[in-house]
């Protein structure tokens, strides 16, 4: 597969965008938060699931880019900034939207992880940046079932 290179500017194209970072790995330390450019920028290492899933699996992860602008605030719980070589897995980003056409984007990391940034509009961007490695496992996550 060719770099994906993606632009979200609505809920859709979010959900389209949190399918492909879905289990992403991102060091605290590579997330970067420019508060007077209104831009929150983080270098991920995206598992690669079109791969995954196609004909005969093959498990990589790819270098990848992703930028939010219009971002007025950053909060986070569970995310401690000063710990720079932690390593989070994304599991999903959520948007919340309020005050058309802006609200909160929410990203969610497991183990209670969260970062909310309120934007003015969804103004999102996911670039992979080239390199490319394999890896031997998939992520898997238990099914969800109510007991009977």
């Amino acid at each position: 597969m060719d770099q994906l290179k993606l632009v979200a500017l609505d809920q859709d194209d979010l959900e389209i965008v949190a399918t492909h970072l879905q289990d992403s790995h991102v060091k605290v330390g590579d997330i970067h938060w420019r508060p007077q450019e209104k831009r929150l920028v983080m270098g991920l290492d995206r598992f690669d699931w079109e791969c995954a899933v196609c004909g005969e699996p093959h498990f990589r992860r790819r270098r990848t880019a992703l930028r939010f602008d219009r971002v007025l605030a950053c909060k986070c719980r569970n995310v401690q900034s000063q710990a720079k070589d932690v390593v989070l897995n994304l599991l999903t980003i959520e948007f919340v939207q309020a005050g058309a056409p802006g609200g909160s984007v929410v990203l969610i990391f497991s183990g209670g992880g969260e970062m909310r940034l309120d934007v003015e509009c969804l103004e999102v961007e996911l670039a992979d940046l080239g390199p490319v490695w394999d890896t031997t496992c998939c992520p898997a996550h238990e099914d969800q079932v109510s007991p009977a």
